[in-house]
C-alpha cells in the first residue's frame, strides 16, 4: 500500500487536487493494481474533473476511476424493468450483509446497482484493509459464504433463483474445487494435491494423475461444501430479513450506498 501511495503522489504531482482528495485511501482502495493502473486511474480522475468543469480533481472523481478500472463503464442506457431491477438490488444487498455478517470479511465500501461492463447488473465493492498475499482455509470459506449472498438472498425474498448469480456460483464452486485439488484442504485428501495437466488443444480437458473415483469425491466434496455454506448464508440472511429488506429498500431509492450508509443501515438492524 505504501508503494502505491508513493506511486500516486508522483502521477498527481501536476495535477490539482481538491482539499478531500486521501491519496492513502486511493492507494488502499486500488489492492492489486500495477503502477501503470494507477497512472491510468490518476489520468482518468483528471479527465473526469475537466468534463465535470471542475478546477480541482475530487475523491470522488478518483473513487469512479477506481472502479472504471475495476467494473468496468457505466452503462445508464441499460434500463431493467422494475422486477429484474428490484431482484438485483436484493442480489447485491445479500452480498454485502453476508460480508458484514460474517466476521473476518473485507469490509463494504460501496453497493450499486447502476449496471457496469458488459454484464454486471449491479455491484459490490470491498476493499481490504491491507494488502494480502496468503489465505487461510477459513478465510476462503469467508470468501465463498460472501460469493453465495446474491443468490441467497433471491431465494429469501423471492423463494427462487435467477441466472444473476451463475458467475457468484462459478467463482465459488472454482474456489472450493482448488481448495481439494490445489491446496490440500479437503478431509480424504489433506495436504495433498490432486494435479491436472492442462491440453494444449482448444476445447479439449486435461489428463488427471488420478482415478474416477477420486473425480466422483472432488465432485461430491465440491457439491456439499457449497450447499453447506449456502445454507448458512441462507440462514443468517433469514434471520436478518428485516435488515436486508431495509437496506434494499435503499439501494433502490438511491442506486448506490456508500460503505459508511451501508454499515449504518446494517448495524440498526443486524440480529447479533
Amino acid at each position: 500500500m505504501k508503494g502505491r501511495y508513493e506511486i500516486l503522489k508522483i502521477h498527481t504531482r501536476k495535477i490539482t487536487l481538491s482539499d478531500d482528495v486521501d491519496l492513502n485511501k486511493i492507494a488502499q482502495a486500488s489492492a492489486g493494481l500495477a503502477g501503470a493502473d494507477l497512472a491510468n486511474i490518476a489520468n482518468e480522475a483528471a479527465l473526469m474533473a475537466v468534463r465535470g468543469g471542475r478546477k480541482a480533481v475530487t475523491q470522488a472523481d478518483f473513487e469512479e476511476a477506481i472502479e472504471k478500472s475495476v467494473a468496468g463503464l457505466e452503462r445508464k442506457s441499460r434500463i431493467l424493468n422494475p422486477k429484474e431491477r428490484e431482484r438485483v438490488a436484493y442480489h447485491e444487498a445479500g452480498h454485502a450483509l453476508t460480508a458484514y455478517l460474517t466476521e473476518g470479511a473485507e469490509p463494504v465500501s460501496k453497493i450499486s446497482i447502476i449496471p457496469r461492463g458488459f454484464g454486471a447488473l449491479g455491484y459490490t465493492l470491498q476493499y481490504p484493509t491491507e494488502d494480502r498475499f496468503l489465505l487461510s482455509e477459513s478465510e476462503l470459506m469467508i470468501n465463498i459464504d460472501t460469493l453465495l449472498g446474491g443468490r441467497a438472498a433471491e431465494e429469501v425474498v423471492f423463494g427462487d433463483i435467477s441466472t444473476g448469480a451463475g458467475n457468484d456460483i462459478s467463482r465459488a464452486s472454482d474456489l472450493v474445487r482448488r481448495m481439494i485439488t490445489e491446496f490440500g484442504m479437503s478431509d480424504r485428501y489433506r495436504n495433498i494435491t490432486l494435479p491436472t495437466t492442462q491440453s494444449g488443444i482448444a476445447g479439449v480437458g486435461g489428463s488427471r494423475d488420478y482415478s474416477e473415483k477420486t473425480q466422483e469425491y472432488i465432485d461430491n466434496e465440491t457439491a456439499r461444501i457449497v450447499n453447506e455454506r449456502y445454507e448458512i448464508v441462507k440462514a443468517n440472511l433469514e434471520k436478518n430479513k428485516e435488515a436486508l429488506l431495509t437496506i434494499t429498500s435503499e439501494l433502490l431509492e438511491d442506486e448506490v450506498l456508500s460503505g459508511d450508509r451501508f454499515e449504518e443501515l446494517a448495524k440498526s438492524k443486524v440480529i447479533g
